[in-house]
């Protein structure tokens, strides 16, 4: 049995979109881009950002994306914003979601790209999503209405306490 982390290509459109982790999401109500994705979608999101899954057994479990400061779609603090996170329904609650998380921070975040701190931005109306991230070290930072019909919470989690608080005075600026 084994277990891969890779940043996915264009070759693995398909595969990204049928992950289907996102139905539970429809159900709710919430209008996530990820949720609502289709081949043209996913072939953008990949091309833009850097979009990573971890497999195992040739099968894709769980994925998250991560947009860059200086790409098109960046998040609202200029720093990586993480997104598209999802666990393929099969493998929920085998800690997929969580070795994802973390090979992510080490591995690309922190190894990588040397971000000092890393974003996401969530629904407030999703009943467990926040206390996840809480969960995985990431703080409330601010919200905002993004006409999506929900309250988009934003969080931010510091991977490198010197290397943030210098970037922290540079953008201050």
């Amino acid at each position: 049995m084994s277990t891969v982390f890779r940043q996915l290509t264009l070759e693995d459109d398909e595969a990204f979109l049928a992950l289907a982790a996102y139905e539970p999401i429809r159900q709710l109500g919430i209008h996530f881009a990820a949720a609502e994705a289709d081949i043209d979608m996913v072939r953008r999101h990949i091309t833009c950002h850097g979009v990573y899954a971890l497999e195992k057994d040739c099968v894709m479990v769980s994925s998250f994306s991560i947009h860059y400061p200086w790409g098109p779609e960046p998040g609202p603090y200029g720093l990586p914003h993480l997104g598209w996170f999802a666990i393929h329904p099969d493998y929920k609650g085998q800690g997929f979601g969580r070795q994802m998380m973390q090979w992510m921070e080490e591995t690309v975040l922190i190894w990588q790209l040397k971000a000092p701190a890393v974003s996401l931005g969530t629904t407030q109306s999703h009943p467990w999503l926040i206390d996840m991230y809480k969960h995985y070290g990431f703080n409330e930072v601010g919200q905002a209405n993004l006409g999506k019909g929900h309250l988009t919470i934003y969080m931010e989690k510091v991977l490198d306490q010197d290397g943030y608080h210098q970037w922290k005075k540079k953008n201050s600026q």
